[in-house]
């Protein structure tokens, strides 16, 4: 799978533009705020129907204008898909496929399978636990639909049940019976989610811990703890046990929304005792991972967006990791830099064609191909 062609209308700083894109490589280099990440950002729309740098969607509309319009033609097992995606001021969101609009914009979800890489991503390590349960419910919600649907209504039962202890509180009164009905959506839906994420992770770590070994050159021993309140008892049971917690904090306090990530180096957090390289490279495996993981089960593969490359890496890092997804076994790359020189001495070498497009205030001034056939491929 991947984009042959994407068109941005008034979308952030990027005015007008149509890119024929490349089915391996696309550069695009800049200043900062010259619209690189936007781009890349447009792209992600395409597949999760939101943005990843701003979740408010009349936000992402350019300065100044009504609307914005992010239109993609796709290559899909042999067959051209076009995606739609356009938003004006005060009305909702329109998605579709082939002029085919969904009813439920999670419909779309996993269709179009993407993997970032972004500096944002150390929030992974050093930000809070919703931001690992985000990574984990992003990847299991590309490949399992009854999933994505049990997530949001786990989350929509979770609001109501706080919303409740919130009026016992204020009312000073208490009503089990009307708790117990939130109590069995959640006992339901997160029972579920516990059992998918067991799952997702004896399938997942292996593939982790191949992709860190290469990053890290056989030297470090990796590892990652799933930790739930469900490991010990009984959802329901818990539930019940956290009443009276529950009533005092006014919101729910255990359950499947308390999951966590232990990320581990030598059984050491590496949070605290992980170097800043080793901290890279341990988010690098982990969306090499998500990549390979997700093509297995999907059949094809994804998309692989590099945003800011060289701020994970050193030059011999990127270069290593590019050779590697330059192989046939991985799809289209989208890689932003600031430094076209930098793009280009390190594409030269690479054996696959590269497109790198030349980016200055939201607009695409002049573009190269590269199409190096005798380079050397990395084997992992």
């Amino acid at each position: 799978m991947y984009c042959r062609q994407i068109s941005i209308v008034q979308f952030k700083n990027l005015e007008e533009l149509q890119v024929e894109l490349s089915a391996k490589f696309n550069c695009f280099a800049g200043h900062n705020g010259a619209g690189k990440t936007n781009l890349l950002d447009a792209i992600y729309y395409l597949s999760f129907c939101k943005s990843f740098t701003n979740p408010i969607d009349t936000q992402n509309i350019r300065f100044g204008k009504d609307l914005f319009v992010i239109q993609g033609i796709y290559q899909l097992n042999g067959q051209k898909d076009t995606l739609y995606c356009g938003l004006r001021r005060g009305q909702r969101k329109v998605f579709k496929k082939n002029k085919k609009e969904y009813e439920r914009l999670s419909d779309h979800i996993g269709h179009y399978p993407l993997v970032l890489l972004s500096p944002a991503d150390g929030r992974l390590i050093l930000g809070g636990s919703e931001d690992r349960r985000k990574f984990v419910d992003g990847v299991i919600a590309q490949y399992n639909k009854d999933y994505l649907y049990k997530l949001i209504q786990y989350n929509k039962a979770l609001q109501q049940r706080n919303a409740l202890l919130k009026i016992f509180a204020e009312k000073r009164r208490f009503d089990k019976e009307s708790l117990e009905i939130w109590d069995e959506q959640l006992v339901s839906h997160g029972e579920y989610i516990y059992k998918e994420r067991i799952k997702f992770f004896q399938a997942f770590l292996p593939v982790f811990r191949k992709y860190y070994t290469f990053l890290s050159g056989e030297k470090e021993v990796t590892d990652i703890i799933y930790d739930s309140t469900l490991h010990d008892a009984d959802y329901s049971a818990q539930l019940q046990a956290a009443t009276d917690k529950d009533r005092i904090a006014q919101h729910t306090t255990t359950g499947v929304h308390k999951d966590d990530l232990s990320f581990l180096i030598h059984n050491e957090p590496i949070k605290k005792f992980g170097s800043q390289g080793q901290q890279k490279s341990f988010i690098i495996a982990l969306k090499l991972a998500q990549f390979v993981f997700t093509k297995q089960i999907k059949g094809y593969n994804p998309i692989l967006l590099f945003d800011d490359i060289f701020d994970k890496l050193d030059a011999l890092r990127v270069k290593q990791l590019m050779q590697l997804v330059s192989r046939e076994d991985f799809g289209q790359v989208f890689v932003t830099d600031t430094h076209p020189e930098r793009l280009e001495e390190l594409f030269v070498s690479i054996p696959s064609e590269c497109k790198i497009f030349f980016m200055d205030q939201g607009r695409i001034k002049h573009s190269k191909v590269l199409n190096n056939q005798a380079g050397e491929n990395q084997q992992i």
